[in-house]
């Protein structure tokens, strides 16, 4: 079985870094894997953690950025000094289940998969035991058209288990996207064919509530712009009726925050179908209302650092 470097890209993660890391050493990591993490300028502790963590676990290397360059910045900078060929992404606030990324390695290698990812993100703000709602992927395989059926897919956190050819024929992580450099690498990874596999029954916790980079870099206003600039190699291959709905002067400014109102179809019609979330109060379960709760839960990200 192949080995996983597990990568985590760190920017002032200081009061979360350590029990991420601890996830990682809870019967996930095997003999000969590695962990690699990439602090990108912060400015608290989380550099003196880093270092602490090396001390106690010889398997962590560390890659120092000199200025703030971005989350997708840092993960491509993990990728290029990463050892392995199979790879998985952990955020720098988010905890894996125990011995759960054997299984998804094994799930990878029997499917053939480019990319495997759990089918659960179990919410948290500060306890994971005290799960807050899921989202919950559709099992099997995520396509380009399930991925412009709504937000709810394996892109939108970023957090799982890909090889190195698919890193390669993604081009990346879009280092020009902010938040949505996860999102937008996934989209890659889908749109050129890739084989993107949900595993069954399998989760990691995924925490919310606080100042997160998507929640920074989403006060800009500008995500639906950004998405476009990301989807312009795949357009041709969308219908053209929604290709010039996203391309009008309203749609490029909002088709991204509406996808799950307004889910965006193949040439060949094809119409796809994103996961469900679970477990929000009910205020929130109208489309309009969902639709607004989501982007801001996605918001745990879409690539979070």
């Amino acid at each position: 079985m192949a080995q996983v470097t597990f990568f985590i890209p760190a920017f002032n993660c200081a009061k979360t870094l350590r029990e991420t890391v601890a996830s990682i050493f809870a019967g996930n990591l095997h003999e000969g894997d590695e962990v690699v993490i990439v602090d990108d300028a912060s400015t608290d502790g989380t550099a003196d953690l880093i270092r602490q963590l090396q001390q106690e676990h010889a398997s962590i290397r560390s890659i120092a950025h000199r200025y703030n360059r971005g989350g997708g910045a840092a993960r491509n900078t993990a990728v290029e000094n990463a050892t392995h060929e199979y790879l998985f992404c952990l955020d720098s606030d988010n905890i894996l289940a125990p011995s759960s990324v054997p299984k998804l390695r094994e799930f990878l290698a029997e499917t053939g998969a480019d990319v495997a990812a759990f089918q659960c993100l179990h919410y948290f703000v500060d306890n994971a035991s005290a799960v807050t709602h899921r989202w919950i992927f559709k099992p099997g395989r995520t396509s380009l058209a399930d991925y412009l059926a709504g937000t709810v897919v394996p892109g939108a956190s970023g957090n799982y288990l890909f090889t190195r050819e698919s890193w390669v024929r993604a081009r990346g992580y879009p280092e020009f996207a902010g938040a949505l450099d996860a999102w937008g690498f996934g989209l890659r990874e889908v749109g050129t064919e890739q084989k993107m596999m949900v595993m069954p029954d399998s989760h990691y916790h995924h925490r919310h509530g606080h100042e997160s980079y998507w929640v920074r870099e989403a006060r800009r206003g500008k995500t639906s712009l950004i998405a476009l600039q990301l989807l312009i190699p795949f357009l041709e291959q969308l219908e053209i009726r929604d290709v010039n709905y996203i391309m009008s002067p309203k749609g490029r400014l909002t088709w991204f925050e509406r996808l799950d109102q307004r889910p965006l179809r193949l040439k060949s019609g094809q119409l796809g179908k994103s996961g469900t979330v679970e477990g929000l109060a009910p205020q929130s379960t109208s489309r309009p209302g969902l639709a607004r709760r989501l982007l801001r839960l996605l918001g745990r990200r879409l690539g979070i650092r």
